[in-house]
């Protein structure tokens, strides 16, 4: 009897652990993502975001996480999403943050893990996981940074796409190539919205627009920071990296969203498969998308929106979504033709730069 009563609290006090499990959205019963005690001292994060994006991440997964050390790579999208697959059999980042856009579908699917934070159902539908493995945590909004001093030495005004045809303006536009930029193909997605998915109109705009020699760049940062120190008039950009150029200081430049309409990809985060950290990856990925996190994170920023429909913050350097005008994407056909829009787009490059 008394090997039986050994035998039986055993059995109760698995049960009783089992029972207080917390529950996963669905109500079946999950491990936590990442218990603190089980995290790994390191995080190889990669990621497109700015600077002042990383600052301060780092500096609030630090305050809830102090003993995680975090090391950075930055990259565009298509040079770290290129890393990431020839690393595939030996990995060496943990996580990816920025330049994963729900317009992707499920080009990546073989390079990040399965796997979504406790979160998802806070998320505004619109914004959830349409892949299974992207965390959307914020939104990116197409704008033209437009240095006012050139602006203004050229007699005009920029208010959307039809002015950047001005003949003033030949060689003094810049933008990321849409090939391998999340930001420039997300400025080629805007283009659709407006006029059309495919539309005659739209290579027509496109021809006259790529006619007008613009500067196709490298890097996404240079749509924005070559704008500031006077290289360029005009780019062709996201709000988060414009607006962080003002929060710094920039007296220079201004942000335009087009008067024909603008709108948003939801970008993320996602699990490298086969982390050799994947306990502080999936921590830094849940802080991501909490609204705790959302809340800290862009009132420290005040220059992203955020996908948490529970996260509270303000920004004195974005407009109210009321004072834009939005047109909608449409993502499924964006995720079936992103291959077919981009050898267009090819074709009339090279046409004009043979």
């Amino acid at each position: 009897m008394k090997r039986f009563s050994k035998l039986t609290a055993m059995l109760l006090a698995i049960m009783l652990a089992i029972a207080i499990l917390p529950l996963s959205a669905t109500g079946t019963q999950e491990k936590p993502a990442a218990a603190e005690g089980a995290l790994e001292k390191e995080l190889v994060l990669y990621s497109s975001m700015t600077e002042n994006d990383l600052t301060n991440l780092i500096k609030l997964f630090n305050a809830k996480y102090p003993d995680v050390k975090v090391e950075v790579v930055n990259g565009s999208a298509g040079e770290l999403t290129a890393r990431i697959t020839a690393e595939k059999y030996r990995p060496q980042g943990d996580l990816m943050w920025g330049g994963l856009s729900n317009s992707d579908g499920m080009i990546y699917s073989e390079i990040f893990e399965h796997w979504l934070t406790e979160y998802e159902d806070e998320i505004m539908p619109d914004y959830r996981s349409n892949n299974g493995f992207y965390s959307l945590d914020h939104l990116s909004t197409i704008v033209f940074c437009v240095n006012t001093e050139l602006e203004k030495e050229l007699g005009i005004e920029i208010k959307g796409y039809k002015d950047l045809l001005n003949p003033k303006l030949k060689g003094k536009i810049v933008m990321p190539d849409p090939n391998s930029s999340s930001s420039a193909w997300n400025n080629v997605c805007n283009m659709m919205a407006v006029y059309g998915n495919d539309s005659p109109e739209v290579w027509d705009f496109i021809q006259k627009f790529l006619s007008n020699g613009v500067v196709i760049s490298t890097s996404s940062s240079v749509a924005f920071k070559s704008v500031h120190t006077g290289e360029y008039v005009v780019g062709l950009t996201y709000e988060d990296g414009a607006s962080t150029l003002l929060k710094s200081g920039a007296t220079n430049i201004r942000m335009v969203y087009p008067e024909e309409g603008a709108s948003a990809s939801a970008f993320g985060c996602a699990l490298i498969k086969g982390a050799a950290h994947p306990n502080a990856a999936k921590a830094m990925i849940n802080f991501l998308m909490s609204a705790e996190g959302q809340s800290e994170l862009g009132t420290a920023l005040e220059t992203l929106r955020f996908t948490n429909s529970k996260a509270v913050y303000d920004t004195k350097y974005l407009p109210a979504s009321s004072e834009i005008k939005w047109v909608s994407r449409d993502i499924d056909w964006l995720i079936e033709n992103k291959r077919q829009v981009l050898d267009h787009w090819n074709t009339i490059y090279a046409s004009i730069h043979k």
